[in-house]
């Protein structure tokens, strides 16, 4: 039978992207301490990365908070759709 996926939560991974990167512990060991892969580790390190950047650089949003806005939006507009009805 195959690995059984997990599925971390946001908490969780930004605990570990602090270890890394804060604290300044090496991303083997952390990921070994807490049970995950290495690889999966840097890649939740690199996206964080990208995030910061993105938003530092005048884009402003990071895409889940873009993705979030969009959803906003669109229910404003109905609500105002189904208020003028």
């Amino acid at each position: 039978m195959g690995e059984k996926r997990r599925n971390d939560d946001d908490e969780f991974k930004q605990a570990a992207i602090r270890l890394v990167t804060v604290n300044g512990h090496g991303v083997s060991e952390t990921a070994r301490n807490l049970g995950i892969n290495a690889n999966m580790l840097s890649r939740w390190k690199r996206e964080e990365e990208t995030n910061q950047h993105a938003a530092s650089t005048g884009n402003g949003l990071a895409s889940k908070e873009q993705e979030e806005l969009r959803q906003l939006r669109n229910e404003v507009k109905r609500l105002r759709m189904e208020r003028e009805i």
